[in-house]
């Protein structure tokens, strides 16, 4: 494994020898990271969740308690897995075969999520792979991801459909026109919508 002295293991988490692990992470009770998964700087991994063969996670990201990351999953930085929360990565799942055997690793194809820079995932939420959560964007507690969610869009729901916009501080937008801007009630940022796409003014 390799790590330096500013992470920190306890002693219950099952860490793969083959996997990576940047300076300042810390990797909580009972969590499992297996073999060539790469997390970056500064990760906290919480109690009893999973982390899967080969899975990429930027710097800063945070896999709450129980959370479960399937490979091929690719996070980038700032990325928040809230506690439960399932990334899945089988898109026709079986245990057996059609002639009644056991599925092994080479009867199927993994497929993976995305999730793209600042993004954040509701507790209990799950996102069905292949789909790509973009920046920035919020899904809610208990929403089941079936198809891309955009930057910065708020989807909620089963299936999850998005029901407005959020900035970079994950506060939901408003309007002061029907055809105005978009502006963060915390930071002040402005965002600009255009078919379907939100982007912040300026970027």
């Amino acid at each position: 494994m390799t790590t330096s002295s500013a992470v920190r293991i306890v002693d219950s988490a099952d860490v793969s020898p083959d996997a990576t692990v940047g300076d300042g992470s810390s990797i909580w009770h009972l969590a499992q990271v297996r073999e060539k998964a790469v997390l970056g700087r500064n990760c906290i991994i919480g109690r009893g969740a999973y982390v899967g063969t080969g899975v990429h996670l930027g710097d800063n990201c945070k896999v709450q308690n129980y959370a479960l990351v399937y490979e091929p999953a690719r996070l980038g930085d700032g990325v928040f897995i809230g506690p439960a929360v399932v990334l899945t990565n089988d898109t026709y799942p079986r245990a057996i075969n059609p002639d009644g055997s056991l599925k092994s690793a080479h009867d199927w194809e993994p497929v993976g999520v995305t999730i793209e820079t600042g993004a954040s995932i509701g507790a209990r939420a799950t996102c069905v792979a292949p789909v790509t959560i973009g920046a920035w964007a919020t899904v809610a507690a208990g929403a089941v991801v079936v198809k891309d969610v955009p930057p910065f869009a708020l989807v909620a729901g089963v299936p999850a459909k998005r029901l407005g916009w959020v900035g970079k501080a994950g506060v939901p937008l408003t309007r002061e026109t029907p055809d105005g801007p978009w502006i963060c009630p915390t930071t002040g940022a402005r965002y600009i919508e255009s078919d379907g796409l939100l982007t912040e003014e300026n970027a």
